[in-house]
């Protein structure tokens, strides 16, 4: 345990109220020197921990509140912005009289390990995981690692760090810098039994980004506990300039470099994370990407082995596979409105084991209700161990049986979004299909569905569209809805 040194940064002496624009629906993201910088973090910083602790103090001494660490945790990814960011709002936290433990460089799940493990009122992760090079962003938490929405805390965020109506009466926080991971990796570690592991070779795609240490530290706990396991580890070590290009495989360009090293290594699989870890994507042994919702299956079969009759949450984008599992395994199905802070919030009503998107966000109960890129890898190697299966053998049975479109993003230059979901509702009211608008809209004909919802963190329009076991039928109603949707002012992203 040691005392960190803060950056020169110093906030202005008078906070006259400004408009904070980078507040989206569930965190911070803007870009740098735009809507994004020093004062912007330090106000934010600020401002999150004198609610938080206003709000400490004012519950009753017999909750379960009182018992938290009156500190919040923060850390950063590998962005050459974040390290100044971080910063300025530790400057904002430690100025409204809170207490910061700074993890230094860390991924989103570490703050979220974090902020329960210490107890603290809250956590901070600086990052902008896959966006472009000169955006940065806030990603915030509560006490117990419960997320933070603009329906939920995120706004009375904004509105004090827009009007800078601080408390300055109050003696300044203290810093620790707390940088060792063992407690953080040993959570990991638990979800796994080592001694199933068999013979197998990955190639691990760190991208650069802020998964390589945590990969490492992994790795070595495999290979003292006697895993039969070797690694290939590509773009590995920690760059904010990312000379491999920005970490997110949803970008086909961006899957190359793992596939070709899966295939010249003749890997038992390939896994790639986006910047700050929360997100893992696999590739099986043919090099072959696998899209999310498969492995949400896959991962909801994993556990359902475990847990017999459990609950698994899932979002409405894609779900006749996973239905399908769910129900083959005996568990119980719920649907989410997608988005961390809505399957966080339904998985602790429901006491779900596992939640899953196929964004490639995946949940745990037991990692406090959140999302982890590194938990999912280590459960599908524990899973090609018991099973004997390759990871190809294991999802092409999904593939073949619920195939879909993969998730096709549009950019909208006529029609607003509600305006575009109505009108395909109409289109397609004649042939009665089961409505529902969970998240956005969603038709179902029977043999096929889609879903058309808008982006809560992108100014996009989303579709997904899929079917049962006909793959003719999914490509033309593919084109179809794609060809209206053009119609209508809708350009593919």
């Amino acid at each position: 345990m040691s005392t960190s040194a803060t950056t020169d940064y110093q906030p202005a002496t008078e906070f006259n109220p400004i408009i904070i624009d980078s507040f989206k629906a569930y965190d911070i993201r803007g870009e740098l020197g735009v809507n994004l910088d020093e004062n912007i973090a330090y106000r934010i910083g600020r401002a999150f921990a004198q609610i938080l602790f206003q709000r400490y103090m004012a519950v009753d001494a017999t909750t379960e509140l009182k018992n938290l660490n009156p500190a919040v945790v923060i850390g950063s990814d590998v962005r050459h912005s974040s390290e100044q960011l971080k910063q300025a709002s530790i400057k904002g936290i430690l100025d409204a009289g809170v207490d910061v433990i700074d993890l230094g460089m860390a991924g989103t799940e570490e703050v979220y390990f974090a902020t329960s493990h210490y107890q603290a009122l809250g956590g901070i992760e600086v990052t902008a995981s896959h966006n472009p090079i000169n955006y940065n962003g806030l990603k915030l938490v509560k006490e117990y690692s419960k997320p933070i929405s603009a329906d939920d805390g995120l706004a009375e965020i904004q509105a004090l760090a827009e009007s800078g109506q601080f408390i300055t009466d109050k003696p300044s926080g203290k810093l620790q810098l707390l940088t060792d991971k063992s407690s953080y990796i040993d959570h990991v570690m638990a979800f796994i039994d080592t001694d199933k592991l068999k013979p197998l070779k990955l190639v691990i795609n760190s991208g650069n980004g802020s998964a390589g240490p945590v990969v490492d530290l992994l790795i070595d706990k495999l290979v003292q506990a006697g895993a039969p396991i070797e690694v290939i580890k590509l773009h590995h070590s920690p760059d904010g300039s990312f000379p491999n290009g920005i970490p997110n495989p949803m970008i086909l360009a961006n899957r190359t470099a793992t596939q070709q090293a899966v295939l010249e290594n003749k890997a038992d699989i390939g896994i790639a994370f986006d910047g700050d870890f929360d997100r893992c994507f696999l590739f099986d042994e043919h090099g072959e990407f696998i899209d999310g919702s498969y492995v949400v299956g896959m991962l909801a079969q994993a556990f359902l082995n475990k847990y017999a009759n459990e609950s698994i949450v899932y979002d409405p984008r894609v779900i006749y596979n996973t239905e399908a599992v769910i129900k083959e395994h005996n568990g119980k199905a719920v649907i989410s409105k997608s988005g961390h802070s809505f399957i966080k919030q339904v998985m602790r009503d429901s006491g779900a084991v596992y939640g899953g998107e196929m964004s490639a966000h995946h949940y745990f109960r037991d990692f406090f209700y959140c999302d982890s890129g590194m938990i999912p890898w280590l459960l599908t190697i524990e899973l090609l161990s018991i099973t004997g299966k390759t990871l190809s053998e294991l999802v092409s049975g999904y593939i073949k049986a619920y195939p879909s479109s993969g998730e096709l993003n549009f950019h909208l230059t006529t029609h607003d979004a509600p305006t575009i979901i109505s009108a395909i509702e109409e289109k397609f009211s004649t042939e009665n299909p089961t409505k529902s608008t969970l998240d956005g809209l969603s038709l179902n004909f029977g043999e096929w569905r889609f879903n058309l919802r808008a982006s809560n963190t992108e100014p996009l329009i989303r579709l997904n569209i899929e079917s049962r076991g006909d793959e003719q039928l999914l490509a033309d109603k593919t084109q179809d809805i794609q060809q209206w949707l053009a119609a209508q002012g809708a350009v593919p992203a």
